[in-house]
């Protein structure tokens, strides 16, 4: 099962402190390509503009702590990175308990959760901790240390192109800047990784793969701004990948238009694979699809989840984690899905058959040589039914919605009648 190795790649890139920029950035970057060799790790400067928006300062941490009036160490960032809002500006200085509080972060509806905060494009400071901690603190002169630091440096992205036999391009795009969460986070990018991996080992594909590991939102805006008009020449089918690795459900978010070939995969796929998927519209959007969709940009962009982004009780918390929410059996569900999902894309072709009327099954060994009552039935109806629908205008995929079956179970006998020279094939 290789949801168990995907787990535990989880399990190593699990401390790294990440955000938009950063230290945690490249040295998870660096840790996907020791898996990925062809990764090219690539950057944006700070202070780029990118449409609307401005790449920001570098953000990197060194320690951040308070230190309780009876001299304890809590909301220690070395413990857990999340206790530290995301971006915080540096900070030193002992204030009271009313002050502090103004700088603390909780979420009273799960008392024993700390939750994942940021302030990006407006510089402040604060810590993240439980609503239990938070109601036990006593009165007096709190310590506070935030060593951080803000620099001109740079914006992060990986990046893999895998040449196929068409210039036509899967895009896949999973994001890499949120600190130690599970499903949220870690889900993409190491399920993200070992489908390149994958595509890496196959062969010469039909189609090119462009596949990025990006910081959520600045980087998508940031990548699309530099590649955006090719992107948009090139790209055929593709998907966002993120919390793909709970056993909870599958769920599907379409493209803004709905119609794409990402959309009919998608849904396709997961029909077969949990007929309860969860079905959402675009109003439903949340992650990079907003950016990859957004009017003029236009990019035939679906997403394949496990559980939706804020659809779990356990989202943008420390509860979200990898042993009561992902799972290896849900990483690796997650996988096959996003797996099927390129399969049926790269297979889903236009085929048309080379005989007219039926060909002669049985003198080819496709067909028994007696006649019996059910002599048709299962595989043998199946394939018979499969060449009466090879016009020559049908592709694949619609061939098996029309006979209900998935598009998987067509492989197989399309390659006994590609080797009989029974079908002609063509490309969408």
């Amino acid at each position: 099962m290789i949801g168990t190795e995907i787990h535990q790649f989880a399990q190593e890139l699990w401390p790294i402190n990440r955000s938009i920029t950063g230290s945690g950035v490249r040295e998870t970057l660096k840790k996907i390509s020791k898996k990925l060799p062809s990764l090219k790790i690539k950057s944006v400067q700070s202070g780029t503009k990118v449409f609307d928006w401005t790449v920001p300062q570098e953000w990197n941490v060194k320690k951040a702590y308070i230190v309780t009036p009876d001299g304890k160490k809590i909301c220690d960032f070395s413990e857990n990175n999340l206790h530290l809002v995301g971006y915080s500006a540096p900070f030193e200085g002992e204030i009271s308990l009313d002050e502090l509080k103004e700088h603390l972060h909780t979420i009273p509806e799960q008392p024993n959760a700390i939750p994942y905060i940021t302030s990006y494009y407006e510089k402040r400071w604060g810590f993240c901790t439980t609503q239990e901690h938070f109601d036990n603190l006593k009165n007096g002169t709190y310590k506070v240390v935030i060593d951080s630091t803000f620099s001109q440096g740079e914006l992060n992205y990986g990046e893999i192109l895998i040449s196929g036999k068409s210039d036509k391009e899967i895009f896949l795009s999973t994001y890499i800047c949120h600190p130690s969460m599970a499903n949220n986070e870690l889900s993409g990018p190491t399920v993200v990784t070992f489908i390149a991996k994958w595509l890496k080992e196959v062969g010469k594909t039909n189609y090119s793969y462009r596949i990025i590991f990006i910081p959520e939102t600045i980087g998508s805006i940031s990548y699309l701004s530099l590649n955006y008009k090719d992107m948009k020449n090139k790209i055929f089918a593709g998907f966002n990948v993120t919390c793909v690795g709970d056993e909870r459900a599958y769920s599907y978010i379409p493209s803004r238009n709905g119609k794409t070939m990402s959309d009919l995969i998608a849904k396709h796929v997961l029909k077969w694979t949990d007929k309860n998927f969860v079905k959402y519209s675009w109003l439903d959007r949340g992650s990079d699809e907003r950016q990859y969709c957004a009017p003029g940009i236009d990019l035939p962009i679906a997403s394949i989840l496990r559980t939706k982004f804020g659809a779990y009780p356990e989202y943008h918390t420390s509860l979200d984690d990898l042993k009561n929410v992902v799972t290896a059996n849900g990483l690796n569900g997650g996988y096959w899905a996003i797996r099927k999902a390129i399969e049926a894309i790269e297979n889903n072709k236009i085929y048309k058959t080379t005989i007219l009327c039926e060909p002669h099954m049985s003198k080819r060994g496709l067909y028994p040589t007696i006649s019996k009552k059910k002599s048709t039935s299962g595989q043998i109806r199946l394939m018979m039914n499969l060449i009466s629908l090879c016009d020559g205008k049908s592709s694949l995929l619609e061939i098996a919605e029309i006979l209900n079956v998935p598009i998987w179970d067509l492989y197989e006998i399309i390659k006994k009648l590609e080797s009989q020279k029974l079908i002609n094939v063509s490309n969408l």
